[in-house]
């Protein structure tokens, strides 16, 4: 399954990536919301991971137009940003969010709400089944047996 990541922190990005490629996802990248609509456009993917407050073009309305669109209208979109107020949450249930996750999180939280949004869309399987049946195989856990949660906002 592919999924394509829209974060304008080149670390966030690079992270949430790897923790997605971990899990047997294919992971597509975009810096703001003008190349992930043009990323959407050219790869088609299954979920978009997308944070809100970027330059040009916004996370929410990035969101709006593709939800504008029959071909795009359908794809899941998990919000992920700092924004943690009760007014933002709503307001990206609004503008068509399938889920809002606010950082720090965890990989499980993450994983969890990408599995949701890719289940609740009707994709047929689990969003994690299908990324595990294709993995051959992924890195060991981390010594400590500890998630460490991202705090970069």
């Amino acid at each position: 399954m592919r999924i394509l990541v829209v974060d304008d922190n080149d670390d966030v990005r690079r992270i949430i990536a790897h923790m997605l490629r971990q899990h047997g996802f294919e992971v597509v990248t975009a810096a703001d919301g003008m190349r992930a609509l043009e990323a959407v456009a050219e790869s088609r993917p299954d979920a978009v991971v997308l944070d809100i407050m970027m330059p040009e073009v916004s996370g929410l309305d990035a969101l709006k137009q593709l939800r504008e669109h029959a071909e795009t209208a359908a794809i899941p979109v998990l919000l992920v940003t700092a924004l943690d107020r009760d007014t933002d949450v709503i307001a990206g249930y609004q503008a068509g969010g399938d889920y809002y996750i606010t950082k720090p999180f965890t990989a499980t939280q993450l994983l969890y709400a990408v599995d949701l949004v890719l289940t609740n869309r009707g994709t047929g399987k689990r969003g994690t089944e299908m990324a595990d049946s294709r993995r051959e195989s992924t890195p060991a856990a981390s010594a400590s047996g500890r998630e460490k949660r991202l705090r970069l906002a």
